[in-house]
């Protein structure tokens, strides 16, 4: 569908040379929000809050480094006869979230050896923190015009985007072409996934499910937004590494969940009651 509006200014801030971007304040706001809700949580089972924000001093920038790095390798063409330095420019966009929860992990897995805590515990407290952060992440995307699907068309537009608001269609309208604004249907996908989390807080969840669950909901939605998106990064062919990812995801968390309650290696964790320290 043709279209004909001006672009959001990218640039939150000039202080004379320094440029400070709308992407990275919006993300840093969801890193921030996140780290409250998991604080709040901490405490309301008994984990010290100290130990979540040493946690997330550690894993932020890890997480931001492996994100670029998952993100350059799979786009190595289209930066390896550009300036050496775009290779650090996170602030133009260009980070895979499979990329920061991999770094993200490794870090928290580390952590909880050092400090004996129990990881999953730990993941379980961070996970709604995580998926509302990526909800508000994808609005650094939209400031960037970027992570969104394929042209609409008429008759889409006239059926359901018109009803959007026109900042977030208007922003959609590039070089003179609409597309589908995939950052939208993924930022409410993670909120969905957020408030689901929040409930089965109620719940007698194992130890772990909820990190898992997480896992396990980001990944349905991921697997088939990518397959909307015009930037996805390719494994090889036609093969999107996102939804490739996210398959081994969802599998691996459902073997986990099942494994772990044979095991009997995951006790109940929510029940609106403190519960004490261990390592399993």
């Amino acid at each position: 569908m043709a279209c004909e509006a001006p672009a959001l200014d990218p640039i939150f801030l000039q202080l004379g040379p320094l440029s400070i971007y709308w992407y990275g304040v919006i993300i840093a706001s969801g890193a921030f929000l996140g780290l409250w809700i998991a604080t709040m949580e901490a405490d309301r089972l008994g984990v010290k809050k100290d130990y979540i924000v040493d946690l997330v001093v550690f894993a932020i920038p890890i997480a931001i480094i492996c994100a670029r790095a998952y993100y350059v390798i799979f786009e190595w063409d289209r930066y390896v006869n550009d300036a050496w330095w775009k290779v650090f420019a996170v602030w133009e966009g260009g980070i895979a979230i499979h990329g920061a929860l991999i770094g993200s992990v490794l870090t928290a897995i580390i952590f909880t050896r050092v400090k004996n805590l129990s990881f999953w515990q730990i993941a379980d407290i961070a996970a709604p923190s995580i998926i509302l952060g990526q909800a508000i992440g994808r609005w650094g995307n939209f400031m960037n015009q970027e992570a969104h699907g394929g042209p609409i068309s008429e008759a889409t537009y006239q059926n359901f985007h018109q009803y959007l608001p026109d900042f977030i269609m208007n922003q959609m309208c590039i070089e003179g072409t609409m597309y589908h604004p995939t950052f939208l249907y993924e930022s409410v996908w993670n909120i969905a996934g957020f408030i689901l989390l929040l409930i089965l807080r109620k719940y007698p969840l194992r130890r772990g499910e909820m990190f898992l669950t997480y896992v396990i909901w980001y990944s349905i939605g991921r697997y088939f937004i990518e397959g909307m998106r015009t930037d996805s990064l390719y494994i090889v062919g036609e093969l999107r590494t996102a939804q490739f990812i996210s398959v081994l995801l969802i599998i691996g968390s459902l073997v986990i969940m099942f494994y772990r309650r044979k095991k009997g290696l995951a006790d109940r964790t929510y029940q609106g009651k403190k519960i004490t320290q261990h390592k399993k």
